[in-house]
């Protein structure tokens, strides 16, 4: 049995210590970048309060969202005339309180927008790795490959997808990692064959690490930052193109309260009932405007050279 010494166990909690000291200050450093963008911060805000609604939808919604009050329909919202105190955002063509929905809605975009970022932010680091890492036939087979996809619109290749694989939630979300998934390809790729040739790497190299610790444990580290920033811009993407889909009738499938298939249901009441079309509209565009003001600040808290400036 190996006994530690006294000043050894010292060393190790110095060591503990400072690291913990630096990641506090990197932490502080980010922190302090980020605040500067004061629009960032009113986008993490609302991005906070859209998940806490998510989350509680089920506790704090005044309404079951499917319910259908059958003596109350299109009912505007409360503060105009003919408006119900128990619908604050009136009720659609069958009945069912928008609010709830609304509510309810929210987990399901920001639920589309994580899935589909994790399946092309994962694929799209393993594919850009491989492809700036081994070159050659390698990497113009991939990027070319990008380049096909990258060449069609972004929302119709979706749509000709999931036409393809059947309209639903869950083929909407593949179709839609597939069409992100070329912009982390890029990315990393662009990064990794700027940082294959530097020090560090070649000396991991010469001390024996092979090609899967050089490329995940050694490169793509420092790799991390753009991806980041391209993730949280994704994020609003997928879930702008899960609406667009859903109100083309090719994502979620009524009566999931989601918000694109909500403006899907409601597209024949836009001169009639105003409200049925503009809520959940909103409830889009302060979403999509929210995260795309949080990847403005991760840019300007982790770009170097804004930094500088």
């Amino acid at each position: 049995m190996t006994n530690t010494s006294p000043a050894a166990s010292a060393d190790a909690d110095k060591v503990q210590a400072a690291s913990r000291s630096a990641t506090l200050a990197n932490l502080a450093e980010f922190w302090y970048y980020f605040s500067r963008n004061k629009g960032a911060v009113i986008g993490l805000i609302i991005f906070f309060a859209l998940v806490a609604i998510a989350v509680l939808a089920p506790w704090i919604s005044p309404h079951d969202p499917d319910m259908q009050y059958r003596d109350s329909f299109l009912v505007p919202p409360f503060w105009e005339e003919g408006g119900k105190s128990t619908f604050i955002l009136g009720t659609d063509a069958v009945g069912r309180d928008i609010l709830s929905r609304l509510m309810h809605g929210a987990a399901y975009s920001l639920s589309i927008g994580v899935i589909v970022v994790i399946i092309s932010l994962s694929v799209g680091i393993v594919t850009g790795l491989i492809a700036g890492y081994a070159g050659g036939v390698v990497d113009t087979f991939i990027m070319r490959l990008m380049d096909i996809i990258l060449a069609f619109p972004a929302l119709l290749l979706a749509l000709v997808l999931v036409a393809i694989l059947g309209p639903g939630l869950t083929n909407a979300m593949i179709a839609i990692a597939l069409v992100l998934q070329p912009h982390f390809v890029r990315l990393t790729r662009a990064a990794v064959l700027s940082e294959r040739s530097r020090d560090y790497v070649v000396a991991a190299r010469l001390a024996g690490a092979g090609h899967i610790r050089l490329m995940f444990k050694t490169i793509l580290p420092n790799c991390v930052a753009p991806l980041i920033v391209q993730a949280t811009l994704s994020f609003s993407n997928a879930i702008l193109d899960a609406a667009a889909l859903g109100f083309l009738g090719m994502g979620a499938q009524p009566p999931a309260s989601e918000w694109g298939t909500m403006l899907a249901e409601a597209r024949e009441f836009i001169l009639s009932a105003w409200w049925v079309v503009t809520f959940p509209g909103l409830a889009i565009l302060i979403t999509v405007i929210a995260i795309n003001l949080v990847g403005d600040g991760l840019r300007d808290a982790l770009d170097p050279k804004l930094k500088r400036s």
